[in-house]
């Protein structure tokens, strides 16, 4: 194919480079003169394991050369990959003035090039928030096209995941490849572009694909900061934090894995509250600061805060509980969220019905007993032995559990409306519904 990239950084100039080499014929653009001209003599404008060979190589080919020229390379291609910057603001905020100029400029360039040249994909690379493209870009695009995104020309996501010093590497073995198509025959160009590469390949919704890049970024700088404080604590304490990491990370079933890490209702447990717990107090008495690992707390209660929030919207007073144990399938009533959550909205004077199937007031004893007789003392006047009996009496209700016989018991419709807390089976079909709210959306 014939592939304009917009921006000659670490991303244009590899993708540039990587694609050329795949056998299409790209054109490179950059506002700086110095980074063409580097290109044109066959030379990288960035330090980087092979590029320099690889663009040596297709540029002696004549598959890539680079131009300062926007609306000649949009008019010499059929796909034009936007990998311009997006730079901090001093607040912290995203700035989106390249990404708004570059494509003010493809836009007139495709205005120009009309439906003769057949139809034109433009396919952001550059790493921006959910919602950039669609309500900002697209708009753009279409002002200045004079024509309709997905009918006119194509418009698709694509971010990249290169890592700095192997980003050559990368491309050619990716860890996935993700396409955010407006429309299908977008994605199909840019699936096109990657045919023969390994990896998973994920064709998703376009605010998906520029959430996911986020996703990314953020977990790995989680990783390396809690990496880091256990280091601090555990050096605090004589212990070799290299020796435990060692035992950490060969769990593959619990630790490295997907375990946890899908969006749904805060933690609870007689052993995760108790343990953070001890461990920030094990370092603040060796006086190391933890930031991360001592807001892992208040997180989890802030989430919880946000299922007594959607109740509180609701602007209704009779409110239906289903599960109150801290784990489906237990009877565990110790530090649950749930019967946090029960306490919170009793405490506000909501009229409040609760069932779990797992959870007899007369079987409970010991710990548990005693912890659920101090933190919820009325929960027998509050506990009911049937579903049907909670959704007879409830304006709202939250949905704690997966027990088959809540699901297939819970209407659709306005009313009552639904609290959701563990992503329904059926979530994506009642989002359209007045009377759901999801808080594992």
């Amino acid at each position: 194919m014939r592939i304009s990239v917009l921006g000659l950084g670490y991303v244009g100039c590899v993708s540039a480079a990587c694609l050329a080499s795949l056998g299409h014929e790209v054109i490179g653009v950059d506002v700086n003169q110095a980074k063409v001209d580097l290109v044109n003599d066959g030379k990288a404008p960035v330090v980087e394991e092979r590029i320099g060979e690889l663009t040596a190589e297709v540029v002696r080919t004549g598959a890539l050369r680079a131009t300062r020229d926007v609306r000649e390379a949009v008019l010499g291609s059929e796909v034009s990959l936007i990998c311009v910057g997006t730079p901090s603001e001093a607040n912290g905020s995203l700035s989106t003035t390249y990404l708004e100029r570059v494509t003010e400029q493809i836009g007139a360039a495709l205005a120009e090039k009309g439906s003769q040249g057949g139809r034109h994909t433009v396919v952001f690379r550059s790493t921006m928030l959910p919602g950039t493209c669609l309500g900002l870009l697209v708009p753009i695009l279409e002002k200045y096209v004079g024509g309709t995104s997905g009918v006119d020309f194509g418009v698709a996501v694509n971010p990249e995941f290169l890592r700095e010093g192997t980003s050559v590497r990368d491309f050619f073995d990716p860890p996935k490849t993700v396409i955010g198509e407006l429309d299908p025959a977008s994605g199909d160009v840019i699936a096109s572009l990657y045919e023969g590469l390994p990896g998973e390949v994920f064709r998703v919704p376009v605010p998906v694909a520029e959430a996911i890049k986020y996703a990314d970024n953020a977990f790995h700088g989680l990783k390396i900061g809690f990496a880091n404080e256990l280091g601090a604590v555990y050096q605090a304490l004589g212990v070799d934090s290299h020796q435990v990491m060692d035992v950490f990370l060969a769990d593959r079933k619990l630790n490295i894995s997907p375990a946890y890490l899908r969006p749904g209702f805060a933690f609870g447990g007689s052993c995760l509250p108790k343990d953070l717990r001890s461990l920030v107090h094990a370092a603040q008495r060796a006086d190391v600061s933890v930031p991360i690992l001592s807001h892992v707390l208040p997180s989890n209660s802030d989430h919880l805060q946000r299922a007594v929030e959607l109740v509180e919207r609701t602007g209704k007073r009779k409110v239906g509980l289903f599960g109150l144990s801290f784990k489906p399938g237990t009877d565990d009533l110790r530090e649950s969220p749930l019967v946090e959550l029960a306490e919170r909205l009793h405490g506000k004077g909501y009229d409040l019905r609760i069932h779990d199937a797992n959870v007899s007031l007369s079987r409970l004893m010991g710990a548990n007993r005693e912890y659920i007789e101090t933190r919820l003392p009325h929960l027998a006047q509050l506990m009911a032995d049937t579903v049907d009996e909670v959704l007879a009496h409830a304006e709202v209700c939250l949905v704690g559990t997966k027990d088959p016989a809540v699901l297939s018991a819970l209407p659709h419709g306005e009313s009552p409306a639904i609290v959701d807390l563990i992503r329904l089976p059926d979530a994506e079909a009642r989002r359209t519904e007045p009377g759901y709210m999801g808080l594992a959306w």
